[in-house]
């Protein structure tokens, strides 16, 4: 699969700006974003690319700011190795987690040593969601618990409450080739409990989780988190982020209709995560 290649100027430049052009254009495909010296540099599928769709997403956005672009078709092989070598490094969470990748040979010296190969996948922890979803992990109970984990993307999440003692995860991604990366890189972690399916949330059916973990966007989140919640064992927590902190009364209102207790939420750089309890 082709990608195209859009580097972003913006002015000012700042975390501010480059995380709501990021979320904003993460809503017409992008799919993997870099913060640089001038900007940010985001790719997304050649085939689903529109210069007239992404110059009406910023005329848009809700920042004042000024953002130019210019952009280039690149070849997957390409990009792998010039974002895994050039942008992707190893990441310390808490002095208890370290994410990396193959290549970078960091000793194993943490509670929790991840191996991510992202191949445009979405998940290397750099992300503010991400990150912050990680640290949820790293201070709750997952022992002998089932996890799903929606929007999985390179299935750092997933391996992470593996390692964390969870008992069974399943693994949900709609992008068919984040589905073949995640399942590369539990291979390459030796995380034998998880399973990788493609779709969202219609292929839920009956099963029950006693944890969700949901990481994607607003709008889907508020769309899917009646099957999340019907999802849910009595008692289960959802955990939820991609978005900012001033979504949460949208996203507490939902949860709320669908018999879901708000626990309490963090927070990074204007990023929210936030975690549920089913009553019950």
């Amino acid at each position: 699969m082709d990608y195209i290649e859009v580097k972003f100027i913006c002015t000012p430049n700042n975390e501010i700006v480059n995380g709501v052009l990021s979320a904003t254009i993460a809503e017409i495909g992008f799919e993997s974003f870099v913060e640089n010296e001038s900007g940010t540099t985001a790719y997304i599928p050649s085939d689903i690319f529109s210069v007239e769709e992404l110059d009406l997403v910023l005329s848009a956005l809700p920042v004042e700011s000024g953002i130019i672009y210019t952009y280039k078709r690149i070849e997957d092989r390409n990009w792998n190795e010039e974002w895994e070598k050039n942008y992707f490094q190893p990441l310390i969470i808490d002095n208890k987690c370290i994410i990396q990748s193959t290549f970078h040979n960091v000793p194993a010296i943490y509670d929790y040593n991840i191996y991510i190969d992202p191949k445009m996948a979405f998940g290397t922890g750099h992300h503010q969601t991400t990150e912050l979803m990680i640290r949820e992990i790293l201070k709750g109970d997952f022992t002998g618990k089932s996890v799903l984990d929606m929007g999985a993307g390179t299935a750092i999440l997933a391996i992470l409450t593996s390692m964390r003692g969870a008992k069974f995860i399943m693994a949900i991604d709609i992008d068919q080739w984040a589905c073949n990366n995640a399942i590369e890189n539990l291979q390459l972690n030796n995380i034998g409990n998880a399973t990788v399916k493609t779709g969202g949330a219609e292929l839920l059916g009956d099963t029950k989780f006693d944890i969700i973990l949901a990481n994607i966007n607003r709008n889907i989140l508020l769309n899917d988190i009646r099957s999340y919640a019907a999802a849910l064992n009595a008692g289960g927590v959802l955990y939820m982020s991609g978005f900012y902190v001033e979504d949460i009364p949208a996203i507490k209102e939902e949860c709320g209709k669908n018999g879901l207790t708000f626990d309490y939420n963090t927070e990074k750089d204007l990023w929210a995560a936030v975690k549920f309890t089913k009553k019950p």
